[in-house]
C-alpha cells in the first residue's frame, strides 16, 4: 500500500531519465494500483494517484516495451490522451488490440495512427469499426489542435491520399447501397401516411462533406461504376447550395459590417458535369416504391427542388423532366380530387407544392389544368388587419407605410401562396388559359390585388385578373380590427366584436389568435363574447384577471369543481379546442360537494 503523500515522488521517478529499467515494474504498479487505506478505498488519494499517472504516462510508455506492462498503462489512459500519444508515435498499431479490449474504436485514434506512414493501412482497417456518422471525422478532425497551434509548432502532415480515398468510399457506400435497395425502416408503418418520407432519404451528409473536399474529382467520381449514382444525387442536391453558402461566408469575412448579399456565385457544376448527373436527376431508383401517393408527390417535389438549384436543367433535360412529371402524376394519382382529413395540417401545403412543381416541370395541359382546379378547391384566405398599437405604428410606419394594403396583409402570413402558384401556372406556356381564368373568378379580393400589384405574370394573366368583376357592395375582403377608441364611436361596439368572432378568419390558424386577443383586450367585450373564445386563449395567453371572477363564482367552495377545472386545463396541442363556455359547462357536471371549514 503506497502512502498517498508519496505520489508526487513516484511521478518524478517515472519521468526521470535516470530511472533504471529494473525499477519500471515497481513504479508502474505503484501508479496503477488504486489508493487504499486500512479502512478501504481512498477516493481523494486515488485522484492524486490518477493525476500523477496521467503526467507520467507518456514517459512510462516511451520506456516500456513489455506487453503486460504497456497494457497496465494503456487501460488507464482516456481517449484524448491515447490519441495524442498515437500522434506522437508513443502508442502504435501494436497497442491497438489492447486498447480495443477496453474501449471501442474512435475517429481520433484512427487519425492519430495514420499520421505515421507505416500505419496507414492498419488505420484504414479500423474504419469499419466506427459508427457511420464518425467515419468522416477521421478527415475532419485530422488536426485536432488546428485552432490552438502556434506559428512555431510543427505543422501537421497532410491527410494521406490512401486514407482520404478510404474515408470517401466509406462515406459514400451507405447511400450507394440504399439506392440499390431503398426500403422503409423498421417500425415506419406506425408513422402518419403523409409523413412517410423515407423514400427520399438521400441527404448523405458525410458523403457530401467528403465530396466537397475534392471538387477536382467530381467528374471522375460521378462516373464511378458503384459510387457514381450516389455522387450524382449528392451533386445535384448539394453543390449549388454549398457554393452559395461559401460565397456568403467569403463576403462576410471580407466585410463583416456589410448587410449586402453577395452576388450569385458561378455555378458549382459545369454543363458537362450536369449532363453526367442526368441519370440520377429524376430519382429512377425510387420509381417503384410502395405508397405511391406519398412517394410520387415527394419525388416530384424533390426533382423540382433540384431544378430550382440548377436552373440550367430546364433546358438541358426538358424532355426528361416532362416525362418524369407525367409518370409521377399518373403513378401517384396526384390529381385525384383531394379530400381533407381531420387533423391534416399539411393539406393546403401539399396542393400548393404540387401546383408549383407542375408549373415548373410539366408540359401536359391536362395535368396543368388539374393543378389549377385543385387550387380553386382551397379555402379562401383570412386577411386580418391588426388593431393599431403604438409599438406597431412606430415600427412599421417608418419601414412599410403600405403595410395595411390588402396585398401586403396577404403576404404577412404567406396567404399569397395560392395566387403565387396560380401565377407560376399561368407562366407555363402549356397551361390552358381557361383553366387559369376559372380560378381567378373565385379568388379573394386581396389575392386579386396581390396579382395586380406584385405577381409580375404574363400580360394576358394580369389583364384577366384586373377584369374580374367585383360586386358593388363588396369591400376589399379584409377584416379590419380597430382600436377601442374607434369602437366607442360605433352605435353598437358589442355587435362589431361579435362580427369579428363570426368572421371566417377565426377558422384560420394564423389569424384567429389575433382576433381573440383583440376581443379579449377590448373594454367593450361582454361575458357572452368570452364564452365563445377557446378556453386556452382566455386562461393561458392573456391577462388572468379576465377570467378570475368568473371562475371564483362558478367553482366557489366545491373541491370537485376545482379539481375538474384543473383536469380540463391540459390544452394539448393536437386535441380539439373547447370554448370558455364549454369549459364552464363541464364544471357544472361535477358533483356539488361543498367544502366547509
Amino acid at each position: 500500500m503506497v502512502n498517498a503523500r508519496t505520489y508526487p515522488l513516484w511521478r518524478e521517478l517515472a519521468m526521470s531519465e535516470d530511472l533504471p529499467r529494473e525499477a519500471l515494474k515497481t513504479v508502474i504498479e505503484a501508479l496503477c494500483t488504486p489508493a487504499t487505506t486500512p479502512n478501504g478505498f481512498d477516493s481523494q488519494a486515488d485522484r492524486w494517484r490518477e493525476e500523477a499517472l496521467t503526467a507520467a504516462l507518456p514517459a512510462l510508455l516511451a520506456r516500456t516495451s513489455a506487453k503486460r506492462l504497456r497494457g497496465r498503462l494503456l487501460v488507464h489512459a482516456d481517449e484524448k490522451t491515447l490519441a495524442a500519444l498515437a500522434a506522437a508515435g508513443t502508442v502504435t498499431t501494436a497497442d491497438v488490440p489492447t486498447v480495443l479490449r477496453h474501449r471501442r474504436a474512435w475517429a481520433g485514434l484512427v487519425s492519430a495512427l495514420a499520421r505515421h506512414a507505416g500505419q496507414v493501412k492498419a488505420a484504414i482497417a479500423l474504419l469499419p469499426r466506427l459508427s457511420s456518422h464518425e467515419v468522416e471525422h477521421v478527415v475532419r478532425d485530422w488536426d485536432p489542435d488546428r485552432y490552438t497551434r502556434g506559428a512555431a509548432d510543427v505543422p501537421v502532415p497532410p491527410v494521406p491520399q490512401e486514407l482520404f480515398d478510404a474515408v470517401l468510399e466509406a462515406c459514400l457506400t451507405p447511400l450507394a447501397a440504399y439506392l440499390l435497395h431503398p426500403e422503409p425502416e423498421e417500425g415506419w408503418a406506425a408513422v402518419s401516411e403523409f409523413s412517410k418520407d423515407w423514400s427520399l432519404d438521400l441527404a448523405g451528409h458525410s458523403g457530401w462533406a467528403m465530396l466537397a473536399r475534392c471538387p477536382e474529382r467530381w467528374a471522375e467520381l460521378a462516373a464511378h461504376p458503384t459510387l457514381g449514382p450516389a455522387v450524382q444525387h449528392l451533386l445535384l442536391d448539394q453543390a449549388e447550395t454549398q457554393a452559395l453558402e461559401d460565397a456568403r461566408l467569403r463576403a462576410a469575412s471580407a466585410d463583416p459590417d456589410s448587410e449586402k448579399l453577395p452576388d450569385d456565385p458561378a455555378p458549382a457544376l459545369s454543363e458537362d458535369l450536369l449532363l453526367a448527373c442526368l441519370p440520377a436527376l429524376c430519382l429512377p431508383e425510387l420509381a417503384e416504391l410502395p405508397n405511391p401517393q406519398v412517394t410520387a408527390r415527394k419525388s416530384l417535389h424533390h426533382i423540382a427542388h433540384r431544378v430550382h438549384k440548377n436552373p440550367r436543367l430546364k433546358a438541358l433535360a426538358a424532355d426528361q423532366l416532362h416525362a418524369a412529371a407525367d409518370a409521377l402524376v399518373t403513378h401517384g394519382q396526384l390529381l385525384s380530387p383531394p379530400e381533407k382529413q381531420d387533423g391534416d395540417r399539411d393539406f393546403d401545403g401539399r396542393i400548393l407544392r404540387l401546383a408549383e412543381d407542375l408549373a415548373l416541370l410539366s408540359a401536359n395541359p391536362d395535368h396543368l389544368a388539374g393543378a389549377c382546379a385543385q387550387l380553386a378547391c382551397l379555402d379562401q384566405p383570412a386577411v386580418v388587419s391588426p388593431a393599431p398599437s403604438r409599438t406597431l405604428i412606430r415600427i412599421i410606419d417608418n419601414v412599410d407605410p403600405d403595410h395595411d394594403r390588402p396585398a401586403r396583409l396577404l403576404e404577412r402570413h404567406s396567404e399569397h401562396r395560392r395566387a403565387q402558384a396560380l401565377t407560376a401556372l399561368a407562366a407555363n406556356p402549356h397551361t390552358p388559359h381557361a383553366a387559369v381564368t376559372d380560378v381567378l373568378d373565385g379568388l379573394h379580393p386581396a389575392e386579386l390585388a396581390w396579382i395586380t400589384e406584385r405577381a409580375g405574370g404574363p400580360d394576358w394573366f394580369l389583364g384577366a385578373a384586373a377584369a374580374v368583376p367585383v360586386a358593388a357592395d363588396e369591400d376589399d375582403g379584409v377584416l379590419r380590427l380597430v382600436s377601442d377608441d374607434e369602437l366607442g364611436k360605433h352605435p353598437d361596439p358589442a355587435a362589431v366584436l361579435q362580427s369579428w368572432l363570426d368572421s371566417p378568419a377565426t377558422g384560420e390558424i394564423l389569424s384567429r389568435s389575433e382576433i381573440y386577443r383583440a376581443v379579449i383586450k377590448s373594454r367593450h367585450h361582454t361575458p357572452e363574447h368570452l364564452l365563445q373564445i377557446p378556453a386556452e386563449e382566455i386562461l393561458s395567453r392573456n391577462e388572468p384577471e379576465i377570467a378570475l371572477k368568473t371562475l371564483l363564482d362558478r367553482c366557489g367552495r366545491s373541491a370537485d369543481r376545482w379539481a375538474a377545472l384543473a383536469a380540463a386545463m391540459t390544452f394539448a396541442y393536437d386535441e380539439e379546442k373547447i370554448t370558455f363556455g364549454e369549459l364552464l359547462d363541464s364544471l357544472d357536471q361535477a358533483p356539488a360537494r361543498a367544502q366547509t371549514s
